[in-house]
C-alpha cells in the first residue's frame, strides 16, 4: 500500500536491460513488466522500481545512492551474484552489527548485501 510521503519507487539506468533483468531474476527471483523496449519495472521487492535504457549507472563513487539487500546467508548470495554475471567490488567486511559486501550488476549499478553474521 502506498504511504503518504514514504519512499515507494526507485529507478536505475541500465545499458543492457536484458542482462540486468536476467541477473535480478536469477539471483533474487525478481519478475519484470516491460513498458516498451526502453523500460522495465519490478515490484514486491521491498521497494518497487524500474530500469530505463541509458549509458550511465549508479555508483557510490559518483554520488549514487546505495541500495542494500539483506541476506540470511551472505556467502551463498555472493556466490549467486558471481555465477550470474555480477562483480564484487568490495569483499565481505565486518561492521558493528554484521557484515556486508558491494557488487555491481551487468549494467554497472552498485548495490550491497548485508547480514548479521557470516555463514
Amino acid at each position: 500500500m502506498n504511504q503518504h510521503e514514504k519512499l515507494n519507487y526507485v529507478e536505475f539506468a541500465a545499458k543492457d536491460l536484458v542482462a540486468t533483468k536476467r541477473f535480478f531474476t536469477s539471483v533474487f527471483g525478481w519478475e519484470f513488466v516491460d513498458y516498451g523496449p526502453e523500460y522495465t519495472a519490478f515490484s514486491n521487492q521491498g521497494l518497487d522500481g524500474g530500469f530505463f535504457n541509458a549509458d550511465t549507472c549508479s555508483q557510490t563513487a559518483n554520488g549514487g545512492a546505495l541500495l542494500v539487500f539483506y541476506s540470511s546467508d551472505i556467502e551463498d548470495t555472493l556466490n549467486k551474484i558471481l555465477r550470474n554475471g555480477g562483480k564484487v567490488i568490495r569483499n565481505i567486511y565486518d561492521f558493528p552489527g554484521g557484515c556486508r559486501f558491494h557488487f555491481t550488476e551487468p549494467s554497472g549499478n552498485e548495490f550491497a548485501v548485508w547480514s548479521e553474521q557470516r555463514s
